[in-house]
């Protein structure tokens, strides 16, 4: 999941980024209304959370411009101001959630999880392939019944392979979706991991790849 945290207190952007990144996703981070927009012109985020105070460019400004754009972004919109006619007025405009502040990491979480559900094609919350099981709550994935250890990065790409059905998935689509934009897209990152993964998995392999097109469960 390619998530956009928007959010001009640094240390409080930081912190979300470290949490959301420690859960598989793939985090961006801007500190004000500009930067935000110029960083999704570029790419087509599954969620934003977004500061609705924000210099510049204010968070308001920002939702609408993103509810303008043909894609299937998600908004989970942050506010020190937590009043009903508030968050009333931050869905009006085209937020999909609104969480105020302070707020529990777990709670952020399960929001842009559960947010990340509705901006793609429908997927059952266990993913399932032989005896290969993925629950994308729990965050845990087996194999024959027995627990696979695997790091967020392996987890992530997994469960975007699995989503996919059986559909090819290039290396630039999983950078893209499942890695950063501090990601090096000339870096054999993406190959690194598949290796990595594929050998946790075991035998028989499940992961088929594709020449010149990418790979497959």
């Amino acid at each position: 999941m390619r998530v956009l945290v928007v959010e001009d207190h640094v240390r409080l952007a930081n912190s979300v980024a470290r949490v959301l990144r420690r859960e598989g996703m793939a985090v961006d981070v801007a500190y004000d209304g500009t930067a935000a927009l110029d960083r999704a012109v570029g790419v087509d985020y599954d969620v934003v959370v977004l500061d609705r105070d924000l210099p510049g460019v204010p968070g308001d400004e920002v939702c609408r411009w993103l509810m303008r754009e043909p894609r299937r972004t998600r908004v989970l919109m942050l506010t020190a101001a937590g009043t009903i006619a508030e968050r009333v007025q931050g869905l009006t405009i085209g937020a999909d959630d609104y969480l105020p502040k302070p707020f529990a990491y777990p709670e952020l979480v399960a929001r842009i999880r559960a947010l990340g559900r509705r901006s793609q094609p429908a997927v059952p919350p266990v993913l399932v392939h032989g005896d290969l099981a993925l629950d994308s709550a729990r965050r845990v994935a087996t194999r024959a019944g027995t627990r696979l250890a695997l790091n967020p990065k392996e987890l992530a790409v997994l469960e975007y392979l699995l989503a996919a059905r059986g559909r090819v998935v290039s290396a630039e689509e999983l950078l893209e979706r499942v890695w950063d934009e501090a990601a090096d897209p000339f870096t054999t990152t993406v190959k690194a991991t598949m290796n990595r993964l594929r050998s946790k998995l075991g035998e028989p392999p499940v992961i088929e790849t594709v020449p010149r097109a990418g790979y497959r469960i």
